[in-house]
């Protein structure tokens, strides 16, 4: 991915979803393009047109904190894009350092993160990466995404999952939102890690093999994905709403921890008890490690 394509197609997809209107500024007549002019961009950033155009051209390498803040004000952006602005901007410095990331084949979990993980039995949790690799998980979350470690010669991965497995379709109900949200993922740490070649191989095989993925990510959508809720249909338990909360760790710079958890006293808490029996039956330690190996992680207990 060229950075400076990437600047270029987020700021001029931004633009094109902001009206005059919403700034405050005349509509006019005769308008040629969809959303505002980049001299309106430029009036309301406080820049000159000339200087807008040249980061809008994908030369954002030298503009000031102060500079993207304004941009970014004027476009109206949200916090999610906000900063991959600012990561856009970071990468395309010529002294910007490349993120510290672990490779998704050599990472091992610490056993302190496994015992952490082991330790919460009401729902499922795990650990991923901005690839959307799952690096570790507990019992609960290897039963509760069972058809993912189902895909022979790769890596668990939600992203390859949702978008060349059908089974995602019965698995999300709301299969279009969960699109959307996969890719917005993928989008944002793609700014923020972009010489992650394993990260740029996966979104080249799914925009190779996959329309719905490639035409999503032509839309430049990111987001942050911290807390919410779901809906999935499980292919043993049926349907569970699930409230998550994703924690960034600190001590593993690009790593996500997970956990899902049901209202308490809700059908979704039964399934999930559900789940957990069958799990029981079904995964013990020795086959939660053994399946983690042959893809590639080992999970230590």
């Amino acid at each position: 991915m060229n950075n400076r394509d990437e600047a270029r197609e987020f700021l001029s997809s931004r633009r094109a979803q902001v009206t005059p209107e919403q700034l405050g500024l005349p509509a006019g007549t005769n308008r040629r393009v969809k959303g505002l002019r980049r001299s309106e961009v430029a009036t309301v950033a406080g820049v000159s047109i000339e200087y807008y155009t040249r980061m809008e051209r994908g030369a954002i390498s030298g503009a000031s904190p102060e500079v993207l803040d304004s941009v970014a004000k004027a476009l109206h952006l949200d916090d999610a894009e906000r900063a991959h602005l600012f990561d856009l901007a970071h990468a395309a410095s010529p002294v910007a350092r490349p993120p510290r990331r672990r490779n998704s084949k050599s990472w091992v979990a610490h056993p302190s993160l496994q015992w952490t993980l082991d330790a919460v039995t009401a729902g499922p949790a795990f650990v991923r990466n901005g690839r959307m690799d799952l690096l570790a998980v507990n019992n609960l979350a290897r039963a509760f995404y069972r058809d993912l470690y189902d895909m022979p010669g790769h890596h668990p991965n939600i992203a390859r999952y949702t978008f060349l497995d059908e089974r995602s379709r019965s698995f999300y109900p709301d299969w279009e939102l969960f699109a959307e949200v996969t890719v917005a993922i993928l989008r944002t740490e793609a700014a923020r890690d972009p010489h992650n070649k394993e990260l740029h191989d996966l979104i080249g095989e799914l925009s190779t093999r996959s329309g719905e993925f490639r035409r999503r990510w032509g839309a430049h959508n990111v987001r942050h994905h911290g807390t919410g809720s779901k809906t999935f249909h499980h292919p043993v338990v049926g349907e569970l709403t699930l409230a998550y909360e994703g924690l960034e760790m600190a001590a593993e710079p690009g790593l996500t921890l997970t956990i899902y958890a049901a209202e308490p006293g809700s059908p979704s808490e039964e399934a999930l008890h559900l789940l957990a029996s069958w799990a029981a039956t079904e995964y013990g330690p020795e086959e939660v490690n053994e399946v983690a190996k042959k893809s590639g992680v080992r999970n230590q207990s």
